[in-house]
């Protein structure tokens, strides 16, 4: 068996989530294996995180183990590609070592939010979150507090099978595009919605029910001030960078 890893784009919204689930194969594992089960390939993908119902990605990596009669790797990505809905696209399949791991060799994983201000509409309602009024000032002040080494056990969803909570964010930041309002995560791995939950935070303070004091106070486990969770719509897995 070779393995190789696999860089793919989905519309999370055609999903019930990116993970196998027992009782749906509507997820993009499921639709995935399913491809892979035409072609005569038994091998189910890894990924390098699980995405929530609704949630969209760029750029998610995944790996696999092919039988060694498929060197033809181009034309297994559009066989592939045939075989798949149109919401999910293989961008990418390159051989890799069968030390490579999706999950457990990513160094760094990057998240977008998108935000707009104003009333969705039938064309963006499903990949943007719109929100009455952004006072984008504020947002981009308080968004940096995250940056650095912090315990997220009051960001975190219930359910959430890690023992321990404590996770790097090497960069956050917000900037404008195009009428768009993004906000960036970049992180060594994230908890079970942890980025909708900072994103919450982050609109109270836009609103003004919460200030950058309260944030960082909850981010240092004194005291919880906001267990708002923003919608999934907005959010997006843009990058796996595995280079240490």
């Amino acid at each position: 068996m070779n393995r190789v890893k696999i860089t793919l784009s989905y519309n999370g919204s055609a999903f019930m989530g990116s993970q196998q689930q027992p009782t749906t194969t509507n997820t993009v594992i499921g639709t995935l294996t399913i491809a892979l089960k035409r072609l005569k390939i038994a091998s189910v993908p890894k990924g390098s995180g699980r995405t929530d119902r609704g949630v969209h990605a760029t750029h998610q990596v995944m790996h696999l183990d092919l039988p060694y009669y498929w060197t033809d790797l181009r034309r297994l990505t559009d066989m592939l590609n045939m075989q798949l809905p149109s919401s999910v696209r293989i961008r990418r399949i390159e051989f890799v070592s069968h030390e490579f791991h999706a999950r457990y060799s990513a160094r760094k994983r990057v998240y977008r939010y998108l935000l707009k201000e104003g009333i969705g509409n039938p064309f963006e309602d499903n990949f943007v979150t719109f929100v009455p009024t952004l006072n984008r000032e504020l947002i981009a002040d308080a968004i940096g507090a995250f940056a650095g080494d912090h315990n997220f056990e009051l960001f975190k969803k219930s359910g959430n099978d890690m023992d321990h909570y404590v996770r790097r964010i090497y960069r956050a930041y917000a900037y404008s595009h195009q009428g768009y309002f993004i906000l960036v995560f970049e992180g060594n791995g994230f908890l079970r919605s942890q980025i909708r939950l900072m994103v919450g935070f982050l609109l109270r303070i836009s609103e003004g029910k919460a200030t950058k004091a309260d944030l960082i106070e909850q981010l240092s486990c004194i005291k919880r001030h906001s267990t708002d969770i923003a919608a999934h719509n907005g959010l997006y897995l843009t990058r796996i960078n595995y280079k240490s």
